[in-house]
């Protein structure tokens, strides 16, 4: 089995008074537009691994993620797409969503858990697949080497060296995988990391254990509370930025990023002439679990 997505990501330059203030130009790697929905760093995450299940022959994929889990959609789309089966093991009590309803579309099986019970994702894979030889453990968000190894093929794909690369971070493997491709080129771009959740120093650590003698930019005040968590103006940023370019962000990941890189222009925190690149990491059918709080 070919395990395998063409890559259709182009560079798209965003225009905006404030760049042209303060002599700055900003592109984004449209990697949203790989796949409806294994988007992104999703399939980019997911492409190594499923191919080391196809070469250990399971037929089976077990992962993990909350009820709006971007990662368990993509999962169950490629599981469809690839002719596995599929299930995934929910953190919380049973809801529905859209992407619960999507996943279960592609035909993955659901298991919800508590949320201590979460915790302990080996000891949930035993529980319920230990008997099960085709079973193939994923961890929650496709974190891990492979799924860096698959992030690092971006910096490929490029058509020229930028000063400066952000991406935003949930578990730290995107960004491993883009710093790990920066140094293989030997490149001279700075890597910026966007943490999205609230406390997340050890992310940084996580990083840096991955890719030894890393070197970046960590950004941490951009969390609006915390994971999944946003506010007004983290809202109608988005909205603004939606309605004036044609692109979709999410108040989870992209949206925190893209504020980040906008406030950190407009605070002169870049020299003039600056050429600045923002990883479009997808998952934009997230935003559907939010429709409720912005103000349209």
């Amino acid at each position: 089995m070919m395990i395998d997505l063409p890559i259709n990501s182009p560079l798209e330059e965003i225009f905006n008074p404030l760049f042209k203030l303060k002599e700055i130009e900003l592109f984004i790697k449209r990697d949203d537009m790989i796949h409806p929905f294994i988007s992104g760093n999703k399939w980019r995450k997911l492409k190594y691994i499923l191919q080391e299940a196809v070469a250990l022959q399971k037929q089976h994929l077990v992962t993990f993620g909350g009820a709006h889990s971007n990662h368990l959609l993509a999962t169950a789309c490629a599981a469809a797409k690839f002719g596995f089966s599929s299930t995934g093991i929910v953190r919380g009590e049973p809801v529905d969503s859209p992407t619960i309803f999507l996943s279960k579309l592609f035909g993955m099986q659901l298991i919800f858990e508590d949320r201590e019970s979460y915790l302990d994702k080996n000891g949930l894979f035993k529980k319920h697949f230990n008997n099960n030889p085709n079973a193939y453990f994923i961890d929650e968000g496709g974190s891990g080497s492979l799924g860096a190894k698959g992030c690092s093929e971006l910096i490929e794909e490029l058509p020229e060296v930028f000063d400066h690369i952000f991406c935003a971070a949930g578990t730290g493997t995107t960004a491993a995988g883009i710093l790990s491709g920066i140094s293989s080129k030997s490149l001279n771009s700075k890597m910026h990391v966007v943490p999205v959740l609230k406390g997340a120093d050890f992310l940084k650590q996580d990083i840096e254990n991955l890719v030894k003698g890393s070197f970046f930019e960590f950004h941490s005040a951009y969390h609006f509370g915390g994971y999944a968590k946003t506010n007004d103006e983290l809202l109608r940023f988005i909205k603004d930025f939606t309605n004036s370019t044609g692109i979709l962000i999410d108040p989870v990941y992209t949206g925190k990023l893209l504020f980040a890189i906008y406030d950190l222009i407009s605070k002169d925190y870049f020299a003039r002439g600056t050429r600045i690149l923002m990883v479009h990491t997808g998952g934009t059918t997230g935003i559907l679990g939010m429709a409720d709080r912005f103000k349209l």
